[in-house]
């Protein structure tokens, strides 16, 4: 088993609707990664970010936040996030730079923030289906991620 350079503790968190097609990117990418049972990295999924991701936000040095996006770029973008320290937000959603403002307001956190923007077609669609164009994306994106993690932080899967 080979541990993330220095114990960085990443964590990656995957939001959208699985049922609504392609609005679910964020959450496949976040069950890849999972199931690569990586050392130091922590996946999270869910329908929306809350206020509460920010005090797990907080408990990480690298943040990734993943999601499906229809303004994107193809197949994907991942850009660094700046924190948001305006209190903007409701108790039932808030934005990634939002939740990484309020991790360092609250939490004295130093984490750095990215943003995993996977491009899909439909989320108007009731059902658990991506589009043939959203899966070649959610695929591609896979690959840099897995490439990121283990190029940038020595991430590797553990074998079991």
């Amino acid at each position: 088993m080979v541990s993330a350079a220095k114990n960085i503790k990443i964590l990656l968190i995957g939001f959208g609707n699985p049922s609504r097609g392609d609005d679910g990117l964020g959450p496949a990418i976040a069950e890849k990664l999972e199931n690569e049972k990586m050392p130091n990295v922590t996946v999270d999924s869910d329908y929306q970010l809350t206020v509460e991701d920010s005090e797990n936000a907080a408990k990480h040095d690298i943040v990734i936040f993943a999601d499906a996006s229809v303004s994107s770029e193809e197949p994907f973008s991942f850009k660094p996030l700046a924190a948001k320290n305006t209190v903007s937000f409701t108790s039932h959603s808030v934005e990634p730079a939002e939740v990484i403002g309020l991790a360092e307001k609250l939490f004295n956190s130093k984490a750095k923030a990215y943003m995993f923007e996977i491009r899909g077609y439909d989320f108007e669609m009731f059902e658990e289906k991506f589009t043939d164009k959203a899966k070649e994306n959610l695929e591609k994106a896979w690959e840099f991620l897995k490439e990121f993690l283990t190029k940038e932080f020595q991430c590797k899967t553990v074998n079991m």
